[in-house]
Formats: structure tokens, sequence, C-alpha cells
């Protein structure tokens, strides 16, 4: 039976995009209505969603403010990345996709109240996004050739972004790909997919097709093009989408280049024409087991990367004539174990399963989903009758990704529903009991710090925990 609470006094904010500044002003006050869980997760989803973007974004370009205080209202100087850029993206999708979900189980006035908004301002967020955008040369493993893709940090103008070396990380792209894939199945626009497929195409122009002395691919994606180590959050967080891609082209003929080195020939490059469909799942079946292979620790959880890499900077090497880049070898796995490593994995799992009927990803994903939450969920070590997470550094987020990948395995590993149930309980204590002008504590079990002038919040964050919510509205809804 659908769970129905008495929910009182939301207040929701309509986010109106005035040449591309976020502006907000109050849409209703409910009066005490009875309402399901899930339509309460979504409401509040869409509450901290608009106040985040009228506290963080600002300017016609939707400049967004790393930090914000509620309590002294001062934004900070300090710009947030492209990757901290992504997680409003991330939380208007998972609003989009809840408001869908409320239409087919019959909430069309939600719906219509909302979703039209709601994509208008995913436009928004991507327009501008292109403030973070740059164009460079690489020389890769197979190629050399320009792409216009991320960098780290937003440039003053479209497209001026710095992004060569270490200015780009494949992470970013990656986040970006998962995004623009949810984006055009909410809204059918076929810019997301194409914007999709392109970064897609970097992402694994990264890929270590290098020959070790065995003639096998080393394999691995570097944290980026400036970078030797291989990193959990450079390959797991690209398996969900690969597999995305395959199911969206596994009817149809279209074609791509796959570019690779021939183990018989040596170093010598090739090409072919493959289906898409397989192009995308053979790689998300390579990336998953190279993480599985190289970053699984013996107690479960996946660790943060391979280092101890040699050559230990990128390196150039000349082939025929032709310069590519020199393939690495790393060999120390290095810690910590982060949540969300072992999120993405979770959700990859969960993904190939279902395309492939592998029974491997049902035991890997019921493996890994108990020994995530045996390893970082601390029962009472905050509160008693509550689990803690740890949220130092950037772990808020981190968290969320984990959650959503215990999200994806509910439908085969129904264990997790109990550590589903934790952050549904963290996040309506927080809300419950600190939500301050719109806006969540850093600690949802502890709150506010005393010295309201120390109470910044991260935007990320904020976006994290109403991504959660309508995670969460739309687990209620479909389980």
């Amino acid at each position: 039976m659908m769970k129905r609470i008495l929910f009182k006094g939301l207040m929701l904010v309509l986010i109106m995009v005035v040449g591309g500044e976020a502006k907000a002003k109050p849409v209703s006050e409910n009066s005490p209505a009875e309402i399901n869980l899930s339509e309460q997760n979504l409401l509040r989803a869409m509450e901290l969603t608009d106040h985040a973007v009228a506290a963080h974004f600002s300017g016609n370009g939707m400049a967004m403010a790393r930090y914000y205080n509620p309590y002294t209202g001062v934004r900070s100087e300090e710009t947030g990345s492209v990757w901290m850029y992504t997680a409003a993206i991330e939380a208007v999708n998972a609003i989009l996709h809840g408001l869908k979900a409320q239409k087919e189980n019959g909430n069309e006035k939600l719906y219509q109240d909302h979703f039209l908004r709601y994509a208008n301002l995913l436009h928004s967020l991507y327009d501008n996004a292109a403030y973070y955008l740059g164009t460079f040369e690489l020389t890769s493993y197979t190629q050399t050739r320009e792409w216009s893709v991320y960098g780290v940090h937003r440039a003053a103008s479209k497209g001026a972004a710095k992004v060569e070396g270490v200015e780009n990380v494949y992470d970013d792209q990656m986040w970006l790909v998962r995004e623009l894939l949810e984006s055009y199945q909410l809204t059918n626009s076929r810019m997301y997919l194409e914007k999709a497929e392109y970064l897609t195409n970097y992402v694994l122009d990264g890929w270590d097709c290098t020959r070790d002395g065995n003639g096998e691919e080393i394999g691995g994606i570097t944290w980026g093009p400036g970078y030797v180590s291989k990193h959990s959050c450079s390959n797991g967080p690209m398996v969900s989408p690969l597999v995305w891609l395959h199911e969206l082209y596994k009817d149809k003929s279209d074609e791509i280049t796959h570019r690779y080195i021939d183990a018989a020939v040596g170093k010598t490059r090739k090409t072919k024409q493959v289906k898409k469909s397989d192009y995308y799942l053979n790689f998300a079946k390579k990336i998953y087991d190279w993480q599985k292979e190289h970053l699984l620790r013996p107690d479960g959880v996946y660790d943060d990367m391979m280092g101890g890499c040699s050559p230990r900077n990128p390196q150039i090497e000349t082939v025929d004539g032709v310069a590519y880049r020199r393939g690495t070898t790393c060999k120390d796995r290095v810690g910590p174990a982060i949540t969300y490593n072992s999120g993405t994995m979770l959700s990859g799992a969960a993904d190939l399963l279902r395309v492939t009927g592998d029974s491997q990803y049902l035991h890997d994903a019921a493996k890994l989903s108990d020994a995530s939450f045996s390893y970082f969920a601390k029962p009472g070590q905050t509160k008693t009758d509550y689990y803690t997470y740890d949220i130092s550094g950037f772990r808020n987020w981190f968290n969320g990704v984990l959650m959503r990948g215990y999200v994806d395995v509910y439908s085969t590993h129904e264990n997790v529903a109990n550590y589903i149930h934790t952050f549904q309980r963290n996040l309506d204590y927080g809300y419950e009991n600190f939500l301050y002008k719109g806006l969540l504590p850093t600690n949802l079990l502890e709150g506010w710090i005393a010295d309201h002038r120390e109470n910044r919040t991260e935007g990320m964050f904020s976006f994290a925990f109403a991504a959660e919510y309508a995670v969460l509205s739309r687990y209620e809804l479909e389980n």
C-alpha cells in the first residue's frame, strides 16, 4: 500500500529565467493535505532545487557561486567547477523523471504544473554550460584530432575555457554524458543525444588500448589527458551511459569507427566500422571488467585509483612516422574507498544485468550492495537510530551516487530497501528539523553551525539532496 502522510506548509518557488538570470518567486503555499510519500519527496526536491538555483546562480550567464550563506545572504566569489554545475542539471533531470512517473501513475496535475518550467530550466543550464567549453588538439593512443570539451573552470565567455592537459578531466565529461542521455530520454531533444555521443567518443578516445607484453590491452581510462593515474571515477561512471547508448541503438544499423591496436601487428593502429550497439556494449563490459579487476578491494568495495604508474607523465611515441600517446602501466591500488566509486559500479552492474542477463552481474551487485553498506553506513555514530555516512570533503554528493546505485539494484536485490531507507530518514530529519530559507545544512543530522557566519552551503550539496529526494520519489512510486 502506498504510504500516505499529512504534509503541511510547503512553499514552492518558481524559477524564472529572465535574460539568462535565475529569479525566484513563490508559486503557492499548500494548505494541509494528505499526500503520499512519493509526492512529498518530489515536492521537497523541487523546493530545494528552486531555492538552490535562486541562491547560487546569478547573471545572464547563470554563473554558479560555489557557496551561499542563507543566514547572511552572501554568495561566494568562487565559481563552481563544471562538476559542481552539473549537479544542478542532475537535480533537474531527477525532478523531470519524477514528474513523468507521477503522470504515468495518474498525477497529471503535478506534471502539468511543473514539467515545462523544469524543461526550460534544463535548457538554460545546458546553454550556459558553454562557459565551461573550450577547444584543443589532443594526441591520443590512436589519433590526433581537435576536440571541444568541458574544462574544469568557467571562462568569461562561452567556448573560451581552458581545456588543455590537466584543465579537463574525463570524469567531468562522463557525468555530463549521463545527464545528457537522461535529458534526451526525458525531452526527446536530439541535441542532447548528439552532445552525449560526441563526449562519449572523446572519453573512449582516452581508453588505453595499447598492448602489454602478452598482447593484451592495458586498458583503463586515465583521470584526464594530462594524467597517467587511472581512477575509479574516470571509469565506473561510464558503464551505465554506454549501456543506455547500446539500448538506444540495439535495433538500428548505425555504425561507428572503432580505433584500436592490432595485437598481431604490435603497435600498428587500425580502424574498422562496427555497429554502434555492439561498440557501446563491448566498451561497457571492458570498462566494468577493468575496474573490477584492478580496483575491487578484498573487503568488497572499490578503491580510488591505480597509481605507481610508468611512465610517470604522459608520453608520446612515434609509430610508422605518426605520433601517438604511449600506454601507461599502473601497479598500485590506492585508497581511500569512497561511496561513489562503489555506487557507479552498482548502477553499472544493474544495467549490464538488464541487457545481458549474465548472472555474474547479479552476483556482483548483491555482494557490492551488502559490502558497501557494511563499510560506509555507521549506525548510531551521530544520532541514535540513524545511520551516519561520512560527509567530509565532497562526500555529500558522493553518497548520493551510492544511494542511486542501491535504487538501481533494488529490483534484483531487495535487501537494499533497508539501505535506501537510511537516506530517506536522514533527508527527512534534516528537512523537518533544520530547513532554513529553503536550504539544508551540510550535516543533515547535526544541523547548522552555531556561528551563522560560518554556515556556507555547497551548491552541489543542495542539488545532491534535491536529486536524492527526486530519485526516492520515483523509487517509492514504482516499488
